[in-house]
């Protein structure tokens, strides 16, 4: 059986990573099932891709909350040497730097062991099994009208330690913090806002950490190409996701990717069952 044409794969990489990276279903999941049920090449697709396709996300969530952002570089700028935490993008600055530090902690010093030791189809299916439980379960928790910018710094870090859990396949990153945003009393927009936001940082750090093993592994005009392809498919197709995401969560909960979590780890389990 031939293998897939590169610029297909590289296309439908892209699309996955672009849907799943911010909508609560575990992108790094959906990406390691692509491959290893299309039979998608690590070698082929290696650091290189991975970096594209996340700075196209990258560029996605800057671009959809610019203002923001600029907003929150001022106040931090601004805050120099003593911050004033009344003042709203002040304190919402420091709530995200210091929910970064769960996660920049762990993936650095653990990083090797989740992206290799952990890769397993099987543990996508746990991952989507118990999130999706948690899905439901903090839809029916909390009182779910705090504001994200008066949040405690406790609450940021233990949304923090959301998003160091979700470095484990088949755990969604915006999924878990979104979780523990509500969990911590969060509405799902103002959950689901932060937990963008927190990926801005991080994704931004793992590209910097993974841009020189990347240019180790060569480049070519070809490459080049197929990195240009997937950071575009990522970048325009994350932006269509975060709009989406936000849109829906001021009518609907979380359940229905729970029940989607469930149906795919059933369907997963059973191809893995009978050998496929």
């Amino acid at each position: 059986m031939e293998s897939m044409p590169d610029f297909l794969q590289v296309v439908i990489l892209g699309a996955v990573q672009g849907i799943t990276e911010f909508l609560p279903v575990s992108s790094s999941g959906h990406l390691l099932l692509g491959q290893y049920f299309f039979g998608m090449s690590e070698e082929d697709f290696g650091l290189t891709f991975d970096v594209a396709l996340h700075l196209g996300s990258l560029l996605a969530v800057v671009s959809y909350f610019w203002r923001d952002v600029f907003g929150m570089a001022r106040a931090f700028l601004r805050s120099l040497p003593r911050p004033d935490f009344s003042d709203p993008e002040q304190r919402m600055a420091y709530l995200l730097i210091v929910a970064t530090i769960p996660a920049a902690t762990i993936g650095f010093y653990f990083r090797d062991f989740f992206e290799t030791g952990l890769r397993s189809p099987w543990v996508v299916v746990a991952g989507l099994t118990v999130f999706g439980i948690l899905f439901i379960v903090s839809e029916r928790i909390g009182d779910k009208d705090k504001e994200a910018a008066k949040m405690s710094f406790r609450d940021s870090v233990w949304i923090g330690a959301g998003q160091a859990i979700s470095l484990l396949p088949g755990v969604s990153r915006s999924g878990a913090t979104i979780t523990f945003g509500l969990f911590s009393g969060l509405d799902r927009r103002e959950a689901a806002r932060f937990s963008f936001l927190m990926s801005i940082p991080i994704t931004a750090g793992a590209c910097a950490a993974q841009t020189p093993g990347a240019i180790a592994e060569g480049f070519t005009p070809y490459l080049g190409l197929l990195f240009f392809i997937g950071f575009v498919m990522s970048a325009v197709v994350a932006y269509i996701s975060i709009a989406f995401l936000l849109a829906y969560f001021a009518k609907y909960s979380m359940r229905a990717f729970a029940y989607y979590g469930f149906g795919l780890s059933a369907i997963v389990a059973t191809l893995l069952l009978f050998g496929f």
